[in-house]
This record gives structure tokens, C-alpha cells and sequence, in this order.
């Protein structure tokens, strides 16, 4: 029988591995988050500042990072080895594994899983955005209309997003309405921070996010807003969230009627004002003026992006309805209990 090298290291050497994951998430965090202070790394990786006191000194001898008033920052060489390492850890960690048995059961296009778990480290968060930024780059043609949904997952991969994406033509636009948000999450703000961090376009989408019937026949006779609407409907790509159905519906301040239809419905998951139950059905549709789920059948690249062991119940939810060209960009914690269920 065949044994890989990691295999032999995981049997023989167990501690070694334990080092090095340790080392790796302490340059990870200060690769998210620089320039950071010990204490500030050491709440948020959960060691205490004796361990971490060594574990800093060997880095910084090895010309790993630099230390300043200001906190630690990794050198150029520490990018590197974090960069090498990230392929190594992958495999260690048992991550591809998860890629591959998450994405042959939900019979989808892509899974990537970033390591650790947002709901426990916010900075996590942070990799998502730069996971799916990685992922756009691979993507994205010469000509790109994105479609990009609201929400703090998404605001993450604004962050992530840098002047070389402009190389290619982009125009981001709101996949739909989002007045009555937090602005900082607004599809519209976001798009507005996407299109400024890679010195390209972008368009505005001044509707509500869910609007009554006759509301709705109105607003699409509007020539600004159906000329946004068409290119929404024309998007080449589309990164969205996935959100728990009750916090979604809190923050979207739903009516006594529906909110007692979405919990009648066990909603667990939202998607573009789809409610899902765990089934995949969907229990409740709030009528917004954008992207609906039959127009993703028709978008060539699809990226839905949530993590957090919390959000597990909604992505399997989401997913059962998910067109299958659908790349999903998650972390640790929700691919472990997806695949527990």
C-alpha cells in the first residue's frame, strides 16, 4: 500500500503538522489583516500570548514578518511562503476532499472552501472575498455586465477587488432594488465600491427592494430603470449571497402576514426574495424588481457566495434550486456540516 508524504507526516510526525497549521493561520490572519498587534492575533486565533510570543519570534527570524509601532505585516517572502503553503495546507487539511464530495452532492459546477469558520473569525469573511475575487479573475471575459446582490458577504469581496481587474471591460450593476438596507450593504453601494476599486463602471438601481404589484407595473415603465433592468437581465455574471430566512425577512422589516407564512413555511434559506424551506421548496417570493430565479438559467458564470457553520441550512436549502453552472465559495465551518447532513 502507497503512502503520500503527508500520510507518512500525519502517522510519524503528528506535531509537525500541528506546527505548521498554526504558523499557517498566524500568517493568514496577519496576511487579512495587517498591519495587526499580538494581542489583537491572539484573541482571534485563540492562543495565548506566551505561544504566540514564541510563535512571532520564530516567524520574524525567518524573515517571515516585520514588526513595527504600527503591528505586524508580512515581508515579501512571508507572501510567498503563505502563497506555497496555501496549496500544501489545502491537502493537509483535508479541504480539496471537501471540494469534491460537497460538489458531486449538489450536482453543481464548482465548490471552493476557504479554511476556518466566519461565524467563529470574522476575518474569515475576509477570504471568502479574496476566494471569490480569484475566482472572477479566472472568469471574467474581455466584455463583463456582473450582477452583484447586497449584503456583508458581498461588501467583503468589494474589499478584495483591485485596479487589475479594469483591464477588462466590467460594468457592475444591482442584481436588485435595495432601498430601505443598511446603505453600507446596498447592492447599489457595493456595486459602487467594486467599480471604484478596479477603475471601471458602474450602474444605479434607485427602486425598493420589494415592491406591491401595481408599484411594480410602474416602475418598469420608468426608461431609467428599465434600461438598468435589461442590463441586469443581460448580466454575463452574478455573485450573490445566500441568507437565513429569518434574519432576512427581520431585516427586510416583512409584514406580520408574511413573516407567519415564511415560519409556517420552516424557511431556512433567501436567495434574490426567495424563501426556501429545507426541502429546497420555495415557501414565500416577495416581489422585488431585478434578478429572479429563472433568469439565472441564462448566466453564464453564477457565484454564491455564505459561510459560517450558522449559514449551513440555508446554502443546502438554496442549492436544491440552484442552476447546476452555480460556483459556490464557502468556508470550513459550513462545508463540515453540509456534508454532516
Amino acid at each position: 500500500m502507497d503512502f503520500s508524504l503527508i500520510d507518512i507526516q500525519k502517522r510519524i510526525l503528528p506535531d509537525l503538522l500541528q506546527v505548521m497549521q498554526k504558523r499557517y493561520l498566524i500568517l493568514q490572519y496577519i496576511n487579512v489583516m495587517q498591519p495587526v498587534g499580538r494581542r489583537n492575533l491572539s484573541v482571534s486565533l485563540n492562543l495565548t500570548e506566551r505561544v504566540l510570543r514564541s510563535e512571532v519570534e520564530f516567524l520574524k527570524d525567518q524573515n517571515l514578518i516585520s514588526m513595527s509601532g504600527q503591528g505586524m505585516t508580512l515581508t515579501q517572502e512571508g507572501k510567498d511562503i503563505l502563497e506555497s503553503l496555501e496549496r500544501v495546507m489545502r491537502d493537509i487539511m483535508g479541504i480539496n476532499t471537501l471540494e469534491r464530495q460537497l460538489q458531486e452532492r449538489m450536482g453543481i459546477r464548482k465548490v471552493i472552501v476557504v479554511p476556518g469558520d466566519s461565524d467563529r473569525s470574522p476575518w474569515v469573511k475576509s477570504e471568502l472575498g479574496r476566494a471569490t475575487a480569484n475566482c472572477m479573475k479566472d472568469l471574467l471575459q474581455s466584455k463583463n455586465i456582473i450582477a452583484v446582490t447586497g449584503g456583508s458577504t458581498m461588501a467583503a469581496v468589494a474589499d478584495m477587488l483591485t485596479p487589475d481587474f479594469g483591464e477588462k471591460d466590467l460594468l457592475f450593476v444591482p442584481a436588485r432594488g435595495g432601498i430601505g438596507e443598511d446603505v453600507k450593504n446596498q447592492a447599489n453601494t457595493i456595486c459602487a465600491i467594486m467599480a471604484d476599486n478596479t477603475k471601471s463602471r458602474h450602474r444605479v438601481f434607485y427602486v425598493p427592494d420589494q415592491v406591491s404589484t401595481e408599484v411594480y407595473k410602474s416602475f418598469i415603465k420608468e426608461p431609467l430603470i428599465y434600461e438598468v433592468w435589461n442590463l441586469v437581465k443581460s448580466a454575463s455574471m452574478v455573485l450573490h449571497g445566500i441568507g437565513d430566512a429569518i434574519t432576512m425577512a427581520e431585516r427586510r422589516n416583512t409584514s406580520p402576514e408574511d413573516l407567519h407564512k415564511i415560519l409556517n413555511g420552516n424557511a431556512v434559506g433567501e436567495a434574490f426574495g426567495y424563501y426556501f424551506n429545507e426541502a429546497g421548496e420555495i415557501v414565500h417570493k416577495v416581489l422585488t424588481i431585478g434578478l429572479q430565479m429563472d433568469d439565472l438559467k441564462n448566466v453564464g458564470d453564477v457565484i454564491a457566495v455564505a459561510g459560517g457553520e450558522s449559514k449551513a441550512k440555508a446554502i443546502r436549502a438554496y442549492m436544491k434550486q440552484a442552476p447546476s453552472s452555480t460556483i459556490l465559495i464557502t468556508d470550513e465551518g459550513a462545508a463540515k456540516t453540509l456534508l454532516q447532513g
